[in-house]
């Protein structure tokens, strides 16, 4: 397997590539529309084919390279089931195991960040990695304040499916704002601290007294990345 961990500075986003060396298939998950140049070139020089692209949720901090990958490659794009982004070329249910060449993908629907969030197993079989978009983050969780989010569901999400998987399995979120690269599912079950030895309530409590600041792209980014960041 081809695997690479892209960064966008601006957004402290996190863009996924994996890709099959037998068919030279390839996905991208939550890529940035800024960064389309890199993914262009980075997809010559690996010299594969884009299959698809792949959104975890509608983001609000950054505008979404799908439209563009499409528009590029003629790749597929995808989001969950319940997205409102009517431009998607597929739509994922939950549970639904798709093909990367030789590579298996299972989506699974982890809301709470957003009420249409997908997380991404690979290898469901033997899971090696999920890429968990703003539901999981490493040593943290996603804001439960906006966008249909929810701090219930946000902790059935985590403790019911994520936490479900093996200790063992990398965990690749996101987005990180100090720098941490990769965890697993053991350290974050004993480490994060909104997690670790918390209930329920401790958690939505946690989550309640936040109290961030909306996103400075919000109002731009979300209408544009409805339309798969052609907006």
């Amino acid at each position: 397997m081809i695997f690479r961990q892209l960064f966008d500075k601006a957004s402290s986003t996190y863009t996924y590539l994996l890709a099959c060396e037998q068919n030279a298939k390839a996905l991208l998950i939550d890529p940035v529309k800024e960064q389309l140049p890199q993914y262009l070139q980075l997809l010559r020089e690996l010299n594969v084919t884009l299959l698809y692209a792949a959104d975890t949720h509608t983001h609000a901090d950054h505008i979404t390279a799908l439209g563009a990958l499409r528009d590029a490659t003629g790749c597929v794009t995808l989001m969950g089931e319940f997205t409102r982004a009517s431009c998607v070329s597929r739509n994922l249910k939950d549970g639904e195991v798709f093909a990367v060449g030789s590579l298996s993908i299972q989506a699974l629907y982890t809301p709470g960040h957003t009420d249409e969030s997908f997380s991404f197993v690979l290898n469901p079989a033997h899971p090696e990695a999920v890429f968990t978009g703003d539901a999981l983050l490493i040593r943290g969780t996603g804001r439960t304040d906006f966008q249909g989010g929810s701090a219930q569901k946000s902790w059935h999400s985590i403790t019911q499916k994520l936490f479900q998987l093996p200790d063992d399995t990398c965990v690749y979120p996101g987005h990180d704002y100090k720098g941490w690269t990769v965890s697993t599912i053991a350290e974050e079950k004993r480490f994060n601290p909104r997690l670790a030895g918390r209930s329920e309530a401790e958690y939505v409590a946690i989550m309640a007294a936040l109290n961030l600041p909306d996103p400075a792209m919000m109002d731009i980014a979300i209408p544009a990345n409805l339309a798969c960041g052609q907006g």
